[in-house]
């Protein structure tokens, strides 16, 4: 609509005085020919962009803009659309503002004329002119006062507010105000303050997690992760970068395991039983210190060194055996006069006996996997040591026994932060947490209190030695918010939870609040990111990923066969749900094309480690052995693990760093063995170099 169309009175356009009512018919007498007028229309298409408005409202938050835009020039309503960044110049600056709300003056709309929209802007920063540099600061000096122009920002300025100039960005995808404008974050932020990726199911989670750990491994060479996959989906996801443990190859001896890691596997998360685990406590630290006296006196060198200078707990990660846990049992057993307790110690007994015999948990207690002191080739192998060109571990963990998940993550977990801080940082590990709220829940009584422990100390305390968390979940609200605190930077995407989406808010600390409103109708792969990793707070869109690199691609690769016509193995099924493992070769991955290329490509890692294992001699981690349930023998020594520290730099490099100080037990223990059978001395390899001071182990 222009001015000779307008009743007299009328406001005109932005810029432009009122009409006076007696000069309607000279507005109609100066109207413009029909030429000029089409050549002014082709002017506003050319200069649609830069459409301006003005500022008629501004307080210290929010700024109210009027313009006046042609109902045939669809790209100028677009500009000022809901999420658009605009740009106001006040003086030689330009205060930047996102567009909250837009409606029409007076709610109405006059189709094919010119229409006056209201903009309501919420103020996010300042761009600035500083020594011939354009900088952008969240602070702002001047607020625009009435009449300043408002338009849609410039490109060259949306570049400066989210151009991260850090020598250590990674660019994961694009600006979703600009697809030109690449998304980038300072990995060493990301990594340093801990980072955490929230949205509901389906919408990229595990895609975008793939995305930025590719990104990372490559632009770190020392970084190594290990990602903790309770839906067996990320396998597929690093097939170039990737190390695949399931519940058939994961090896984790149940010594490493804490007292309350381990009392959580025995007694299955049952309440009530503290007699019996006092009792497990006293057994334990009675079983490791006969173990080391039996190992104290195969060396002369250490006769001086007298058990009690050990310092042994429940804790310490010293390897023993089950037989000897009975045997314990049975030897207190026979020495109670207090008939109260011989109940209590006959049912610890039992449990021992039935957990360390089921098969769902040989990865713990399975002698031919677990036998002897292994610390080195089990730490070697999780946490990749030496990274092998594989530095990111994918532990699934849907084959295992759910009553020993929340133990497992918490060794994994525990085991991160004490090689980083036993390596002076040399061990930099990063923890990614999938479906975290069953580990860390918002709830204190919930959950196990060691893993909420082990987690919680990586995020207060992991930085200063290079123990980094990342944070995966669907219900921010059911997480522990004193760990998701700690998380500095954080990927929103779509949520449709309401309290969900207020912890989200209640995270977001600087830029538009207006932003978090769009949570609940972004797109799949866009987010929301903000924090100490982003130099401004950004709407972006994820990078794609191709298909064969996503998760779960395994099982998409299987339903297509399906469909295509595959028969189902259903005998394989059947015998992966009473073994209740992840698969391997002989439960039906022999006839899935994706698992064989990982099997494959395993055969190739750590040949040497294999080499190494297969030299292990047969422990007897079992409580029994046979139909008769004999207990087994056991050798008349174990490998002594006293002595001297190593330099850090020597445990700090190469495939036998030795974290903890023990060094290659393995083939003292064999050498131990091949002394037992045959009648000679047994002879530990270079003594001084694989040994441990007293004290060396952390103290509950």
């Amino acid at each position: 609509m222009n001015s000779a169309s307008m009743p007299a009175g009328t406001p005109g356009p932005i810029g432009e005085e009122p009409i006076p009512a007696g000069d309607a018919a000279g507005a109609k007498a100066a109207r413009p020919s029909a030429q000029a007028e089409a050549g002014r229309d082709a002017t506003a298409r050319v200069e649609g962009a830069r459409v301006e408005g003005r500022v008629i409202d501004c307080n210290a938050h929010h700024a109210t803009v009027a313009a006046d835009i042609e109902d045939h020039e669809d790209h100028q309503g677009r500009f000022w659309a809901v999420g658009q960044i605009i740009s106001i110049s006040v003086g030689e600056n330009r205060v930047i503002g996102q567009t909250a709300k837009v409606v029409s003056e007076n709610h109405t709309w006059t189709p094919g004329g010119r229409n006056r929209i209201i903009i309501h802007a919420e103020l996010i920063g300042e761009i600035s002119q500083d020594d011939d540099r354009t900088r952008f600061s969240t602070g702002i000096s001047n607020f625009p006062y009435m009449g300043c122009i408002a338009h849609r920002i410039r490109s060259a300025d949306l570049q400066t507010i989210f151009d991260n100039v850090s020598a250590t960005t990674i660019e994961i995808g694009h600006v979703t105000q600009d697809p030109t404008i690449a998304a980038k974050i300072d990995f060493e932020q990301l990594l340093s303050r801990h980072f955490a990726v929230v949205g509901s199911t389906g919408v990229g989670k595990s895609t975008a997690v793939t995305l930025m750990l590719r990104k990372i491994v490559e632009a770190r060479q020392d970084i190594r992760v290990v990602l903790l996959d309770p839906h067996n989906e990320f396998g597929s996801a690093f097939p170039d970068h990737g190390y695949v443990l399931n519940a058939e190859r994961l090896v984790l001896p149940f010594w490493l395991f804490s007292l309350e890691e381990l009392a959580e596997v025995i007694f299955r998360g049952q309440e009530g039983l503290e007699i019996e685990k006092e009792m497990l406590r006293d057994l334990i630290v009675a079983t490791k210190q006969q173990a080391l006296n039996e190992s104290l006196q195969e060396r002369s060198s250490l006769v001086k060194a007298t058990p009690s200078q050990q310092r042994i707990n429940s804790d310490t990660p010293i390897p023993y055996r089950m037989t000897d846990l009975i045997r314990q049992v049975d030897a207190r057993y026979g020495k109670l006069d207090n008939k109260a307790e011989k109940p209590h110690l006959r049912s610890l007994r039992d449990r021992i006996e039935s957990i360390s015999n089921d098969g769902r948990f040989q990865f713990m207690f399975d002698p031919t996997r677990c036998g002897g002191d292994r610390i080195n080739d089990v730490i070697s192998e999780i946490f990749r040591i030496p990274r092998s060109g594989r530095p990111v571990c994918v532990l699934e963990m849907s084959g295992l026994p759910a009553e020993v998940v929340s133990s497992v993550v918490s060794v994994i977990c525990r085991l991160t932060f004490e090689l980083g801080m036993r390596s002076d940082g040399a061990i930099q590990t990063l923890v990614v947490c999938e479906e975290a709220h069953r580990y860390i829940p918002a709830d204190p009584k919930a959950g196990f209190w060691p893993t909420r422990a082990a987690i919680g100390r990586i995020a207060k305390e992991g930085r200063k030695y290079g123990a980094y968390l990342g944070i995966i979940t669907q219900r921010p609200s059911d997480l522990d918010s004193t760990i998701l605190s700690q998380c500095n930077t954080t990927f929103a995407m779509r949520l449709s939870n309401r309290r969900d989406q207020e912890i989200v808010r209640g995270a977001f600390s600087s830029g538009a609040q207006s932003t978090i409103a769009f949570l609940p109708s972004i797109a799949n792969r866009e987010c929301i990111a903000f924090g100490e990793a982003v130099y401004s707070p950004m709407r972006m869109t994820f990078e794609h990923v191709r298909d064969e690199a996503l998760p779960g691609a395994r099982i998409r690769e299987n339903q297509h066969a399906i469909r295509a016509g595959k028969a189902i193995n259903l005998s394989a099924v059947i015998q992966k749900m009473r073994h209740g493992s992840g698969g391997t070769a002989g439960t039906g991955y022999d006839s899935d094309p994706y698992s064989q290329r990982q099997l494959s490509s395993h055969s190739q890692l750590n040949q040497s480690d294999r080499a190494r294992t297969e030299q292990h001699p047969t422990g007897l981690n079992r409580a029994r052995s046979g139909p008769s349930g004999e207990p087994l023998n056991r050798p008349a020594t174990l490998p002594p693990v006293h002595g001297e520290v190593r330099p850090a730099a020597q445990r700090a490099s190469g495939p036998a760093l030795d974290a903890f100080g023990l060094g290659n037990l393995s083939a003292r223990y064999a050498a131990a063995e091949r002394g037992r059978q045959g009648g000679e001395a047994p002879v530990s390899p270079e003594p001084e170099a694989n040994t441990i001071a007293p004290g060396r182990f952390g103290q509950r």
